[in-house]
């Protein structure tokens, strides 16, 4: 087999099944379905099994929880907003989520959450999209007040208690002070929750009937939701969360009866999603195609372009690279593109075998997907194993460090 006319080299794609069978054989990986598309070929790969101890095989039409990788597809609602001027980048929050009204800002991020100045000025859209709206999941900030009440007031993601529903999770955090002033610092996640509500305020729809109406089924995502329905809950692998110190595999949310296996409270765009290699192939080739899909737009080209370039500045920039390298020993490594987007991370230097430009994100469940507009490349890995041991982490570089090899024309 040598080269296929969509310039991946066979021999390149039969190393790439030999790194996942790798992995897999090691016994810290139950199992992986990755995909591989360019041009018009897609090439997928199925290896393992849905439990670590057997079961089922894995698929292709395994259903996965996407955790953080939700972020990227998430975003697109805003943007359909932002296209048809719904929205505006530097319009206010404050008529659709008003308990963001005349916040407080702390003195000090390691502070009492009572010793706080008044922000400068009001939150804008902008600051939502750009992740830059004042709170955020701050790694190296763990341990102070801020972070704790965080945690406390179930502001994330955090099992086994789910989030509650959108307006008493706007009104606890509503009731928190920012971290930084708006605008000034690139923060994690719960922005990505947050805009969720706002898009469902702006509309009068919940977040996944407005995905599902204008993302989810034009694209043909049949199988991308926030939960999995009963007669596709056989397609959805145990969740295991290993144990740091002895890399026993704990179950961290199994499928039936498990936190997927009915409608949440709360939508949460930050990393609430379910779906499979196919369904998140046709989103990033959308995005690859400058916003269409077959003969239909999906969003504008701009919309794609703002997207999925580097929307920070300079100093916004130094803090998010910061983040990321003083983070590595907890990260395993992921985390280190430079850049942000809308909802994802741009590569903005060359810090690996991938090129500037690159676009995308990783997830804390085991998952991995980015498009590649130089090459035309979309890669998605996807497994259930937590990012709490490096495994996850150490087959998601070996993925894309033998898939960019397999890269011949």
């Amino acid at each position: 087999m040598g080269n296929s006319n969509n310039g991946l080299s066979g021999t390149g794609l039969r190393r790439l099944r030999e790194v996942l069978a790798r992995h897999v054989d090691s016994g810290r990986i139950p199992g992986v379905v990755a995909l591989v598309g360019r041009g018009d070929e897609t090439h997928v790969e199925a290896v393992g099994t849905m439990r670590h101890d057997g079961g089922a095989p894995m698929r292709r039409d395994t259903i996965f929880r996407m955790a953080s990788t939700s972020k990227p597809v998430a975003i697109a609602a805003a943007m359909i907003l932002l296209d048809e001027c719904r929205l505006r980048l530097d319009d206010l929050v404050e008529p659709w989520l008003p308990e963001l009204a005349d916040r407080q800002v702390l003195k000090r991020i390691d502070g009492p959450l009572d010793d706080t100045v008044p922000a400068r000025r009001p939150i804008t859209v902008r600051d939502v999209l750009t992740s830059t709206f004042g709170l955020g999941m701050d790694m190296t900030s763990l341990g102070t007040p801020i972070m704790g009440a965080i945690f406390e007031q179930g502001l994330t993601p955090d099992l086994p208690e789910p989030m509650p529903e959108p307006d008493e999770w706007m009104r606890r955090l509503g009731a928190l002070p920012l971290m930084h002033q708006p605008g000034e610092r690139w923060q994690y996640h719960i922005s990505n929750d947050l805009l969720g509500v706002l898009v469902a305020r702006v509309t009068g729809q919940s977040f996944e009937t407005f995905l599902r109406e204008r993302i989810f089924d034009p694209l043909g995502m049949k199988d991308t939701g926030f939960h999995v329905p009963a007669d596709k809950i056989d397609r959805l692998p145990t969740l295991y969360a290993p144990d740091p110190r002895s890399g026993e595999f704990i179950v961290w949310d199994e499928a039936k009866g498990g936190r997927w296996s009915r409608p949440p409270a709360f939508q949460g765009g930050g990393g609430g999603l379910v779906s499979t290699v196919d369904d998140y192939h046709a989103y990033f080739r959308m995005l690859l195609n400058h916003g269409t899909h077959g003969s239909e737009r999906i969003l504008s080209r701009p919309a794609v372009e703002l997207m999925t370039t580097n929307r920070l500045t300079p100093e916004q920039q130094a803090a998010r690279n910061a983040m990321a390298t003083d983070n590595v020993h907890v990260s395993f490594g992921q985390g280190q593109h430079g850049g942000w987007g809308f909802g994802m991370a741009v590569r903005t230097y060359r810090g690996d075998y991938a090129p500037i430009g690159q676009y995308g994100w990783d997830g804390g469940s085991g998952t991995s997907t980015y498009a590649d507009p130089d090459n035309q490349l979309t890669g998605i890995l996807l497994t259930q194993v937590g990012m709490s041991t490096p495994d996850a982490a150490r087959l998601v570089h070996d993925f894309w460090t033998t898939l960019y090899q397999a890269i011949d024309d």
